[in-house]
């Protein structure tokens, strides 16, 4: 019979993931992302007990883990300039200048991204690693029309910023 430790440490390993995509975007130095999944996990330990088998455990962890790291970026007030997606993401055409006008527009939205609050920058984050809207109420904790409101504002304020 597996533990509750046993079982923690195995849903963990399983979504490890969902820790390092979030300290990636909200701590750009090593030092603070490793503080911050340290946080992260604690959390989500003081709380599996209250965690229901029937519900999805990454829905769940994602967000515990948000909470922790909106709450660690407001405690720390760290200044975030990069985000978690890499160039791996984008498939680059083999002509320079496409090659250097793409990476171009990426570092921007990558910018523009890490101006927005943590909540927009929250959301975001779950948008752009293809999460439901559904999902991302359920992570977020507001309305469904609630998330497909802010996708849209945010979407349009990054588009005209995009294009300044």
């Amino acid at each position: 019979m597996q533990t509750d430790k046993e079982a923690f440490l195995a849903l963990i390993e399983k979504h490890k993931g969902i820790i390092f995509k979030i300290c990636y975007i909200y701590c750009p130095k090593k030092e603070d992302r490793d503080d911050l999944a340290q946080e992260i996990v604690f959390n989500l330990w003081k709380a599996f007990p209250d965690f229901t088998p029937a519900a999805q455990f990454s829905t769940w962890m994602y967000r515990i883990a948000l909470n922790v790291a909106i709450s660690f970026f407001r405690k720390e007030q760290r200044a975030i300039r990069f985000s978690p997606y890499g160039k791996d993401l984008i498939v680059f055409e083999e002509d320079p200048a496409t090659r250097a006008e793409t990476e171009y527009r990426f570092q921007r939205l990558q910018q523009l991204i890490q101006e927005l609050n943590e909540i927009d920058r929250s959301i975001m984050f779950l948008y752009l690693n293809d999460k439901t809207y559904q999902e991302i109420a359920g992570i977020m904790g507001i309305s469904l029309t609630n998330v497909a409101t802010k996708i849209s504002r945010i979407r349009q304020k990054l588009k005209s910023k995009f294009y300044q």
